[in-house]
């Protein structure tokens, strides 16, 4: 029994050891994307999803247990009651982008960690626990834009005059603690606690072309922290002891978090034929500190369905609505209209207890997802899709534990290049590491 409890001990102190890791990493990573529409609302917003429901479009809403072992589904947290061994699940992800506008392009990549989620069973199969950290948006984007003045009383603009050079970096993330539980054999309800934090930064420098000059720069930072709620329900119908339909709902609530801003303005020389900057050079112009503004988070709405034959398919869809026209900070909305998109796919497992064949245990998974997004730029709605396919391939499965990597690939396009707007083609891999082990069970030796 000491040796049980001696390595039940050591894995806990592994995953604490990792989840302070990756808080350590989320907080101090800055760039995590290359993308011009990033600036916009709170930047761009990730799905709250493993990469096994990335695979399927993104379908989760109505999704309870699609394989014979323990997922964590945050986005709806009804389904922690379906827990029935310790989970933990890992994962990080790569992003290969390229932007193009008119007859330009220009590709870049980044990597970061993506999740980490734990689950417990309080009761298998009735009631579950799950935390977990999760990055919520990211900025990251730099561009350019000459403007012009009237130089020496001339009504003439002058467009080479002076750049505005604008950019942004950080992102928010989302510490969440949720429940699920169980009420008769086919109602589910679940909640979530979620703590919002993080960093949104946005600068833009004034850049006369003429040397010598003095570059004027304004940088505006927002510090986020705050507590969220999101929950969930399911319904589940019978077809047969192996098939079901499962009916879920979930969503967030608009709550109110706060953030405290700080504005500094600040004059330094520049010379633009080298591009260099001297930081002992910089002039505090201005400074100002405020405290305590108010970020209204949006309500969203998720509605979705799956039909299954247990340890074989699954297909899927999922609906989703978006308040964004009601986020404000500060009381200053930032001009976005409310978003709404659907996802769809789904995943086979050809026999799940084959020994002959590794492949025939394989998940296979595919799906496809859109959205309007929350921006319209230059009267044009800027729209997402992908197509998304990945594989679940078994390590271990047993009654006592199964191990499983989730691999993922999106394909997906963002925006056009209608009316100068720019379009971002990118493909997101995304990787996981799913434990189900019985790190509390008490086992009786005769």
């Amino acid at each position: 029994m000491k040796l049980l409890r001696l390595n039940m001990y050591k894995k806990i102190n592994y995953i604490v050891a990792i989840m302070a890791l990756f808080a350590s990493v989320s907080v101090k990573a800055q760039v995590t994307s290359q993308s011009p529409y990033s600036r916009y609302g709170l930047g761009n917003v990730n799905s709250l999803l493993l990469p096994q429901f990335k695979a399927m479009g993104g379908i989760s809403t109505g999704v309870y247990r699609p394989d014979g072992y323990s997922n964590i589904n945050m986005q709806n947290p009804a389904t922690y009651s379906g827990i029935m061994m310790t989970a933990v699940d890992i994962g990080a992800s790569v992003e290969f982008k390229k932007l193009k506008q008119g007859s330009l392009s220009e590709g870049s990549f980044n990597g970061s960690l993506s999740h980490i989620a734990l689950a417990f069973p309080l009761n298998p199969g009735r009631t579950g626990l799950s935390f977990g950290l999760l990055p919520f948006t990211d900025v990251g984007y730099q561009y350019t834009k000459n403007s012009g003045y009237a130089a020496n009383g001339s009504s003439t603009l002058d467009s080479t005059a002076f750049n505005n050079r604008y950019s942004g970096e950080g992102g928010l993330n989302k510490a969440y603690l949720g429940l699920g539980q169980q009420f008769g054999d086919y109602v589910r309800i679940g909640a979530n606690v979620e703590y919002i934090f993080g960093n949104l930064i946005q600068t833009q420098t004034i850049e006369p072309v003429t040397y010598p000059a003095y570059n004027t720069r304004q940088q505006i930072k927002n510090s986020v922290g705050g507590i969220g709620f999101s929950y969930g329900a399911q319904f589940e119908i019978p077809l047969s002891t192996k098939s079901r339909i499962t009916l879920g709902y979930s969503g967030s609530a608009s709550s109110s978090i706060s953030s405290d801003r700080s504005t500094v303005l600040t004059r330094f020389p520049f010379d633009p034929s080298t591009g260099e900057e001297n930081p002992a050079s910089y002039v505090t112009v201005d400074s100002v500190q405020q405290n305590g503004i108010k970020l209204k988070l949006p309500l969203m709405h998720n509605f979705g369905f799956s039909i299954q034959r247990d340890n074989k398919w699954m297909i899927g869809a999922d609906f989703r609505t978006g308040k964004w026209s009601k986020l404000t900070m500060d009381g200053v909305n930032d001009g976005l209209q409310d978003s709404w998109g659907f996802s769809a796919g789904g995943q086979i497992t050809p026999d799940i207890n084959s020994i002959g064949s590794y492949f025939n245990r394989m998940d296979y998974r595919a799906g496809f997802t859109y959205d309007k997004t929350y921006m319209r730029i230059s009267s044009q709605d800027i729209k997402q899709m992908a197509v998304t396919f990945g594989f679940g391939l078994p390590l271990v499965y047993n009654r006592y534990a199964v191990y499983k990597i989730n691999l993922t690939t999106e394909l997906g396009k963002r925006g056009s290049m209608t009316n100068g707007l720019v379009q971002e083609n990118y493909v997101n891999i995304h990787l996981g590491f799913t434990l189900n082990d019985t790190w509390f069970k008490r086992f009786r030796f005769d």
